[in-house]
């Protein structure tokens, strides 16, 4: 039997499992895996300049494409506390990705040694499982478990704490031999995917709630191929956006408090039936669940048994893999066409297009400073269906995907559910490392951009380009709308004049200089007649120089977004409406009067 070191068994195992990206920053605990990395060849590295910052690259890694799984490494100790809010982050939307780490020899772990943290511990609450391994011969099992742990069920993240001494030492492993352990998803029964239909059937205005596990199935095709055998509508979740495109006349729209449509909302209240299939119910969808549930019975099918009737009793609950559920629906759905036995729903379907067609935001303004409408719109004109958007959390966020098109699975890469701050140019990196050819486009706020802008250089270095759309209110805008319901507005302006930049007034931080400080390119935009080209020209810049391209959007500092504090029934729309086509020139379906 061949012998090696425990860290080149490691990366030999990364290699079998289909891991050809990792992330990450060396350190003196992690550098036997790295010369491992290194010797072993074969896992191309990208070297990130925070390790927080080298877990959300890894997010971005996993959810551009299907059967991804990104890698993120650090030393011991503040690089794993470093990458918890990326696990967190991971595992809030059932994201895997591997997390190694460094650690100080097993002989002084319980010493206080340098660096030296029970970083399992800390990990175990936001991972499927995190391990300290203290015997090489172990190491092989537990990577071999940490990837079937990632894929099966609700995926999510792992972390793998290696000492220095483990790693060094030899044991006896033939990476020709290794094979990865099967994958297990639990499946529909057809009888439960009958019952369901039977459901469905039985009502009169039905919708189907596609959620972020069926991306994560890769079975966002099923998915609209149900909808059109049955003619159901579809409301996408936000981390389902893309599974049926945007113009498609069987999109009903978004729901909810804050990322949803006029018309997805008015959809959803008109609905007596709902099938969710890999969703969950978050709280920014629902709102007050007495509003959300009222009059409507509820089919929900999800892959953890145990999200089922977590946030409210379904009426019919059915565990499985969404991919394995589909082609069920799709089977049965298929026959019962065949005789005959499906309603006919187009009134229903156009009807949802009608209010789609009325019930709109208005997007066009020429106001100077920008209001961030015309910033979607301008977008929407400049980067087509193949646009991949990456973004996290924030009033921009939120307005983008209130007004942004999306046309296709993994082209809305969003942190759903922990939404940190920082999380957008690292997760954008690491989709355009898996995508490089692609169109990526990011967007910021200007905190989001500020928390970890040091990652553009990484952009730099490794010659990842994409572009970053930056509106930049000088504020923490989410926080001062809803500090409205405090009537205060406190420790939220950004503003200062930059002495050494006096043209930008009040807006403080010079992006401009910064970035190009960075290696990258920077475009300042003030007028709205100039956001196209600066879009246009942007996506060249990328293209020639294959760095990140800021685009910097001046807007005005106060700006209300759409939004409900409680129910989908109550949006608060805060600026005036669409009333006439020109309101909303990019609407997928024209502004007609109701």
């Amino acid at each position: 039997m061949p012998r090696m070191t425990a860290a080149r068994a490691a990366v030999e195992i990364l290699k079998r499992e289909g891991v050809s990206n990792a992330f990450g920053v060396p350190g003196a605990a992690i550098n036997p895996f790295y010369a491992a990395l290194k010797a072993s060849g074969g896992v191309h590295h990208t070297l990130a300049r925070h390790v927080e910052g080298a877990s959300h690259m890894a997010e971005g890694y996993t959810r551009a494409r299907p059967g991804n799984i990104g890698v993120c490494i650090g030393t011991s100790g503040p690089a794993g506390t470093d990458m918890i809010t990326g696990l967190y982050s991971a595992i809030a939307d059932s994201i895997p990705i591997l997390c190694i780490t460094g650690q100080a020899p097993t002989a002084v772990l319980h010493k206080e040694d340098f660096q030296a943290v029970d970083i399992a511990s800390i990990a175990a609450p936001v991972t499927k499982a995190a391990t300290t391994v203290l015997e090489a011969a172990q190491v092989p099992g537990v990577f071999q478990q940490a990837f079937h742990l990632m894929r099966t069920g609700r995926p999510g993240p792992v972390l793998i704490d290696l000492p220095i001494d483990v790693q060094l030492t030899e044991i006896e492993f033939d990476p020709d031999l290794y094979e990865p352990l099967p994958v297990h998803k639990p499946a529909a029964s057809r009888r439960q995917i009958e019952r369901a239909l039977d459901m469905l059937d039985a009502s009169e205005r039905p919708l189907l709630v596609a959620g972020g596990g069926i991306i994560n199935a890769d079975a966002s095709e099923l998915l609209v191929e149900f909808a059109e055998l049955t003619g159901v509508p579809v409301v996408p979740t936000l981390m389902g956006w893309g599974i049926v495109p945007d113009d498609h006349e069987l999109n009903a729209g978004m729901v909810g408090l804050q990322t949803s449509h006029r018309y997805g909302n008015a959809n959803f209240l008109e609905s007596d039936f709902v099938l969710g299939i890999g969703n969950r119910w978050a709280n920014r969808h629902t709102g007050k669940l007495d509003v959300y549930t009222a009059g409507r019975t509820f089919v929900h099918v999800d892959i953890a048994p145990t999200q089922i009737g977590k946030i409210f009793a379904p009426d019919l609950g059915i565990v499985s893999d969404a991919k394995a559920a589909l082609e069920l629906f799709v089977e049965v759905a298929r026959e019962r066409k065949a005789a005959g036995r499906l309603k006919d729903r187009s009134a229903w379907a156009a009807s949802t297009q009608e209010r789609r067609a009325t019930l709109q935001r208005r997007t066009h303004f020429d106001n100077v400073p920008l209001k961030p409408q015309r910033v979607y719109e301008e977008m929407n004109r400049a980067f087509g269906p193949e646009t991949r958007y990456v973004t996290t959390i924030g009033l921009s966020q939120i307005a983008g995907a209130q007004m942004l098109h999306v046309y296709r699975p993994r082209h809305w890469i969003n942190c759903g559910q922990a939404g940190p701050l920082g999380w957008t140019i690292p997760a954008a990196l690491g989709v355009a490392t898996a995508d490089p050819e692609g169109s990526v486009v990011a967007l910021s706020g200007d905190y989001d951009f500020q928390f970890m802008l040091e990652e553009l250089a990484v952009g730099a270095q490794h010659r990842i380009p994409y572009v970053h759309v930056l509106v930049n209110n000088s504020y923490l805008g989410l926080i001062r709308q809803a500090q409205r319901n405090f009537d205060i507005d406190f420790q939220v302006n950004l503003e200062f004049e930059n002495l050494n930049s006096p043209e930008l007034g009040v807006y403080g931080v010079d992006h401009v200089k910064v970035v190009e400080g960075l290696g990258c390119k920077a475009i300042r935009v003030t007028e709205p007649d100039a956001l196209l080209p600066a879009f246009e020209e942007a996506k060249k810049l990328a293209a020639e120089h294959r760095v990140p391209v800021v685009v910097e959007a001046i807007l005005e500092r106060v700006t209300n977004i759409s939004m409900s504090g409680s129910d989908i029934a109550s949006v608060n729309e805060f600026e005036d409406v669409a009333t006439e086509p020109g309101h909303a020139p990019t609407a997928i379906r024209p502004y007609a009067e109701a």
